[in-house]
C-alpha cells in the first residue's frame, strides 16, 4: 500500500484565507494606465491632500543630524510616550500611564497587533459594515471568524440589538471604527454607549479604530475607550497618516490596560522591534501641531466634500454628505448594480478611478468609494467627466 506524503514545502494554513488588498490591485491598474500616457481621474486612494508639513519633517532632521539613528525602546521613546498620554487625556478623555500606550509602525501594526492578541482560532470578532478591507483578513489571519453586521441596520433597528443578532457564543470582540472607512459614518456618544453596554455584558473585548478622529464634520468624535468600565476592554489605534499627512512615515500607536499592553509590546518586539527612532521624533512634533491647524485642515476637507457629493447628486449617483473621514459613498446603480463593473465602467469610458464597494463587505455592494483627499481641481476635473459621462 503506497501512502501519499504531502510536501513540506507550503505556507502555513492560517493564510489559506488571507488575500491581497483589492485597492492595491486598483492602484496598479491606475499606474498602468498612466504609463501610457492617458489621464485617470483619482479618487481611489486614502492619502491626505497636503504634505507633511515642514515642522515634522526638520524634526526629522534634526534627530538624524543628532544621531538619533540608534536602537529605541521597542515601545516608544520615552518623549513620544508622555506627548501621546497628555493628548489622550486632553483630546479623547483617555487616562492612561506611560506604560499603556505603544508606538506602532502605523495604524495597521496597532491593529495587527491587537487582533493577534486577542482572537483565538474559532472565535468570532464582531465588524460593523462596510468595513475597511483590510479588516476582514486581519481576523482572518488569526483563524477567527469576521461577523459582519450592517452599520445603517443597526442604526435604524438599535445598535445593541444589532449585536446581540448577530453574537454567537463564540464571539469574543467587537470591532469599532469611527468615522468609518469607506462610508463615513460617525458613531455617536449614544451609540458608543450602546456598544459598551453590550461589550460589558457579555463581557466582550472593544478594538476601536480611530484614524479619523480629526475628520468628523457632523457632531464630533468620541473614544468609546472613555466611558466607565470600557478602558479596561478596549485597545484603541491611531494612526499619524491622516490628521499629520505622514501616511509614508508608517507612525501609529495604541492604547491599552493589562493584560493587553504585554501582548501588544511581544508582537511589536518580534516583528519590527518598535518605529524607526527619528520618525518617533517626528511624532513627537507632529502631536505639538495647533488645534487651529487641524481644524482649517478639517475645512478644508469639508469644501471638497460638499463640491464632489454635489457633483455626484447632479448626475443621478445618490449620496448622502458623510460626517466623517474622507470618503464619499455613493449608490452606483445607474451604472451598473455590481460595484466592480460599475468602477471597471467609470475608470474605462470616464477614467475616474473608484473602489468597488463590494470589496468593504456584502454591505457595500452597489456603492463606490470616492476619495476627495485631493486637489480641489482634480475634484472639479472628476465632476466634468462625469457630467460628459451622463450625458
Amino acid at each position: 500500500m503506497t501512502t501519499t506524503r504531502q510536501s513540506g514545502i507550503r505556507l502555513a494554513r492560517r493564510l489559506d484565507e488571507v488575500g491581497f488588498s483589492d485597492i492595491v490591485q486598483i492602484r496598479n491598474k491606475v499606474m498602468a494606465i498612466r504609463a501610457e500616457g492617458q489621464t485617470v481621474h483619482s479618487l481611489h486612494g486614502g492619502e491626505p491632500f497636503f504634505e507633511t508639513p515642514d515642522e515634522i519633517k526638520f524634526a526629522a532632521v534634526r534627530a538624524l543630524v543628532e544621531n538619533q539613528t540608534h536602537y529605541a525602546p521597542s515601545s516608544g521613546i520615552a518623549p513620544l510616550r508622555r506627548a501621546l498620554v497628555e493628548k489622550l487625556s486632553r483630546k479623547n478623555k483617555i487616562q492612561v500611564t506611560e506604560d499603556e500606550v505603544i508606538a506602532t509602525v502605523g495604524g495597521s501594526q496597532a491593529l495587527y497587533a491587537t487582533f493577534q492578541s486577542v482572537l483565538d482560532p474559532g472565535d468570532d470578532c464582531l465588524v460593523f459594515s462596510p468595513y475597511w478591507t483590510p479588516i476582514a483578513d486581519l481576523v482572518t489571519g488569526t483563524q477567527a471568524r469576521p461577523l459582519l453586521v450592517p452599520s445603517v441596520t443597526a442604526r435604524r433597528n438599535g445598535i445593541r440589538e444589532t449585536l446581540e443578532q448577530f453574537a454567537t457564543e463564540k464571539t469574543r470582540a467587537v470591532y469599532y471604527n469611527t468615522p468609518q472607512n469607506p462610508s463615513g459614518l460617525v458613531f455617536t456618544r449614544a451609540e458608543a454607549e450602546e456598544v459598551a453596554a453590550f461589550a460589558i455584558e457579555r463581557d466582550l473585548i472593544v478594538i476601536a479604530d480611530e484614524a479619523y478622529e480629526d475628520l468628523v464634520y457632523e457632531g464630533e468624535h468620541f473614544s468609546i475607550a472613555s466611558l466607565p468600565g470600557m478602558a479596561e476592554r478596549t485597545i484603541t489605534c491611531y494612526t499619524f497618516s491622516k490628521s499629520y499627512g505622514m501616511t509614508g512615515w508608517r507612525g501609529g500607536y495604541a492604547v491599552a490596560k493589562e493584560p493587553f499592553m504585554s501582548a501588544l509590546k511581544k508582537i511589536v518586539l518580534y516583528s519590527t522591534n518598535g518605529v524607526t527612532t527619528f520618525v518617533q521624533y517626528a511624532m513627537v512634533e507632529a502631536l505639538k501641531t495647533p488645534e487651529e491647524r487641524i481644524t482649517a485642515t478639517r475645512e478644508e476637507y469639508r469644501k471638497r466634500r460638499d463640491l464632489l457629493v454635489r457633483a455626484l447628486n447632479e448626475v443621478g449617483l445618490e449620496c448622502a454628505p458623510p460626517a466623517g473621514a474622507f470618503y464619499a459613498f455613493p449608490s452606483a446603480e445607474k451604472i451598473d448594480k455590481n460595484s466592480r463593473a460599475a468602477a471597471q465602467i467609470l475608470l474605462e469610458k470616464a477614467h475616474i478611478a473608484t473602489i468597488p464597494g463590494s470589496v468593504f463587505g456584502a454591505q457595500g455592494e452597489g456603492h463606490l468609494r470616492f476619495s476627495y483627499a485631493i486637489p480641489v481641481a482634480e475634484i472639479e476635473a472628476c465632476a466634468e467627466a462625469l457630467r460628459k459621462f451622463f450625458r
